[in-house]
């Protein structure tokens, strides 16, 4: 999928990027204090979407709550799902949600790159449902939205129509809808989806690629997802995969609209950011750590 993603990017004049940190934040690397009485745990949920209960999982800070709360979104199909993120942002005190898309890793209903977009609303809804609030101590005031490959798709489109959320983090984003693809590429994106079907139900290569054709320009990094944008915090990491070049063009557009809190880093690092995983929770961890 890279490789087709890459080909279709603009090249681009970079924005500034953001420093690193000069040391990595503790919770990378030290146990949280214990609290007898309000212990860290993990909890399995069954979130209703779509028809169905999809799966997830909520890895719950200790200390006494509400806690500000990370969902967390893999991308296609969900090799890296980021879980090593996911331990040390609880450990500097957030809970963070993790869920599997309909259709994806055991989760029932049928696949599909619409369902994960209305996958990730459903699991918003249920996050601030006052019940499940209560019980997951969830603070809904400080409520972020991340997602890495085509996970940050899901995260930039639907973050842009959410003014609820606190912020929004995009790990390597994959621009979905501004791949360019047309009719005449299709075999091209069949062969690139033909490689992305590992746990994936009631889909396949060809099912994939024409949901891709049809997207452009409707549900692409564009200007009413740049708007939608401009008024939130917003973390943009990028990596050496060929997409950083979409990812600094909305940067650019949310910019021109007048968005001010946008922090973008790079790191010389693979699509799964392999090499960095370090990096990569010390920049998230710090700008969870900035966020008012």
């Amino acid at each position: 999928m890279r490789a087709i993603l890459a080909a279709a990017v603009l090249a681009l004049a970079a924005p500034a990027f953001a420093a690193p940190a000069a040391s990595p934040p503790a919770a990378i690397f030290t146990d949280p204090p214990a609290d007898a009485a309000h212990p860290p745990r993990m909890e399995v949920l069954h979130i209703p979407s779509g028809g169905v209960e999809i799966n997830g999982v909520a890895y719950l800070a200790g200390g006494a709550g509400p806690h500000p709360t990370l969902v967390l979104l893999h991308g296609l199909p969900g090799n890296e799902k980021n879980l090593d993120l996911a331990q040390a942002v609880r450990r500097a005190g957030w809970n963070v949600v993790t869920f599997n898309y309909r259709g994806s890793w055991g989760s029932p209903g049928t696949y599909s790159f619409e369902g994960n977009l209305a996958d990730a609303r459903a699991v918003l809804a249920f996050a601030r449902g006052p019940a499940n609030a209560a019980r997951l101590q969830i603070d809904t005031r400080k409520l972020v939205l991340a997602g890495h490959s085509m996970g940050g798709w899901v995260t930039a489109l639907t973050a842009a129509q959410d003014p609820g959320l606190a912020g929004a983090v995009l790990i390597s984003a994959a621009d979905m809808g501004g791949r360019g693809a047309t009719a005449a590429a299709r075999p091209v994106v069949v062969k690139s989806m033909s490689t992305e079907l590992e746990s994936l139900a009631g889909t396949s290569a060809e099912k994939m690629a024409d949901e891709i054709i049809g997207f452009s320009p409707r549900l692409s990094f564009n200007a009413a997802v740049a708007k939608g944008l401009a008024g939130k915090p917003l973390l943009v990491l990028t990596s050496d995969d060929g997409l950083a070049p979409n990812a600094e063009k909305l940067v650019k557009a949310i910019q021109a609209d007048g968005g001010r809190q946008v922090t973008l880093r790079h790191e010389a690092t693979d699509h799964s950011w392999s090499g960095k995983r370090v990096a990569l929770e010390a920049a998230v961890i710090g700008w969870l750590q900035g966020l008012k």
